[in-house]
């Protein structure tokens, strides 16, 4: 492998699932090596992980990366979002994490709502009107049904913040991923105390917000990874925000994230307040906005259902009217916490590839019912929707969303955008350079376009008119009459 041109930096990508680090050289954005680690998230009551493993899976990941990792000047860590992560006096977890995507704060998210002025409120306050995937949420759950865990906490962090801290000592976080916390204001871009009163939590256990190009700290101690003492550490960021960065995203740009989440965003100058709920008027990594709509059930649920069938992912047919809610984690968009999946329409007929395609077909419809509402006045109607996350690889994937979209699809060939938006943050502490324009220089968007075809109102149709009839037979809790 050639030698690097400029100073190497490390991004890293902690997930749900997984950790990803990247050792990318600053000049040219090269990836000079890489590294991977897996989770694991309990499938009981609730979407739990133990913080640290996040940690063990980081060095794991840089240990793959070899010398190219000990040589990095600056690292910087992405992660996912909302995760409520509760320490005691001595850094410790006092239990594992509450993920995003554990859905039992639900009756807490809604008394907060009613409680704090009610949904245009919260939108106008905090940017976003909270939902059982928010952090605020989580702790009210918390104090409510583990009270104990919750005087013994002394610290509260975001997973990435979690790492960040275990590298620098100090506690931080950033704009994006503190705003969606639902304790974090956007109209003041500071914490709200009288929240923060509402649910018992004390404003001095949270973190420190740094600024964009902020230095959040050196690396205090190696702890067995592969960094040098005093190595430069940025703020990081939430996964979103992050891969936003990757993509050097200008405003009004759409993208779709098809993940184990899905998401659709793009950068605005513009602070949202929607008062419905489905967009969350996030903060991004800069100084911008990013409104985001957000599903629980995509990648992974899809892959479920083609596993119950016996199929392949890739093995859909068409012809099909049979409609799919594939909401096998409750759901946020729309905001069904309680769902269930639900198959209706069958027929004799019915193969399973078309029975796959429908799932396909349901995740796609909960995104693109969102993005009209994520856009504003800066979007260029013609510019290609980008398809990025695991799924934008598969041409199941691909081929649903041109067709329930009608817009240009453009597939960025780099990979791990997440890990890559926070190198480019990190190659910015170096470089003085804002971190979206360094990926715009590493070219990271560049990939092919594929050209819009006839968009499919009737299937679209077809799902809003089920989602509508059976909306209150598919939110309610399994087991309720």
């Amino acid at each position: 492998m050639s030698a690097p041109e400029g100073p190497l930096v490390v991004g890293v990508d902690s997930s749900t699932q997984s950790t990803k680090a990247l050792v990318v050289d600053t000049s040219t954005g090269r990836v000079v090596a890489s590294g991977q680690a897996r989770h694991t998230v309990s499938t009981g009551a609730g979407r739990e992980s133990d913080p640290r493993q996040w940690w063990d899976a980081l060095g794991e990941a840089l240990g793959q990366c070899g010398d190219a990792a000990r040589e990095a000047a600056a690292v910087s860590i992405g992660g996912q979002q909302h995760g409520l992560v509760t320490l005691d006096a001595d850094g410790e977890p006092v239990r594992p994490a509450l993920l995003w995507n554990d859905v039992r704060s639900a009756p807490q998210a809604r008394l907060l709502v009613e409680e704090l002025g009610g949904p245009k409120a919260w939108a106008e306050r905090a940017g976003s009107v909270p939902s059982a995937s928010f952090t605020v949420t989580k702790w009210a759950w918390l104090a409510e049904h583990e009270p104990d865990a919750v005087r013994r906490t002394k610290a509260v962090r975001l997973p990435h913040d979690y790492l960040t801290e275990r590298l620098t000592g100090q506690g931080t976080t950033d704009r994006g991923d503190a705003s969606g916390t639902g304790w974090w204001s956007s109209g003041t871009e500071s914490y709200d105390e009288e929240i923060l009163a509402r649910v018992g939590l004390d404003p001095a256990l949270l973190p420190r917000v740094v600024r964009s190009g902020e230095v959040a700290g050196t690396v205090r101690g190696t702890e067995g990874l592969p960094f040098s003492k005093g190595t430069l550490v940025a703020a990081g960021t939430g996964d979103n925000a992050a891969a936003a960065l990757g993509l050097g995203l200008r405003p009004g740009v759409p993208v779709m994230s098809l993940g184990t989440s899905g998401t659709v965003y793009a950068v605005s100058r513009h602070r949202p307040a929607d008062p419905t709920g489905t967009v969350a008027g996030f903060a991004d990594a800069r100084g911008d906005w990013l409104p985001l709509a957000c599903t629980l059930n995509c990648t992974l649920a899809v892959d479920r259902i083609a596993a119950l069938l016996g199929l392949d992912r890739e093995a859909v047919e068409p012809g099909t009217d049979v409609t799919l809610l594939p909401f096998l984690d409750g759901e946020r968009t729309p905001n069904l916490p309680h769902a269930s999946g639900l198959l209706y329409g069958l027929r004799h007929d019915t193969t399973a590839g078309q029975l796959l395609q429908a799932a396909y077909d349901g995740a796609v419809h909960s995104l693109l019912g969102a993005l009209g509402l994520v856009l504003d006045e800066d979007a260029d109607p013609a510019a290609p929707l980008l398809l990025i996350g695991g799924g934008s690889r598969g041409a199941a994937w691909q081929q649903t969303v041109r067709r329930l979209s009608g817009r240009p699809v453009q597939i960025p060939e780099a990979r791990e955008l997440v890990a890559l938006g926070a190198a480019a943050q990190a190659a910015g502490l170096l470089t003085g350079e804002d971190p979206a324009a360094v990926a715009r220089r590493w070219n990271t968007a560049a990939g092919p376009v594929l050209d819009p075809v006839e968009r499919d109102d009737a299937t679209l149709d077809r799902i809003a008119g089920v989602l509508s009839d059976t909306t209150p037979l598919v939110g309610r809790r399994p087991g309720s009459r």
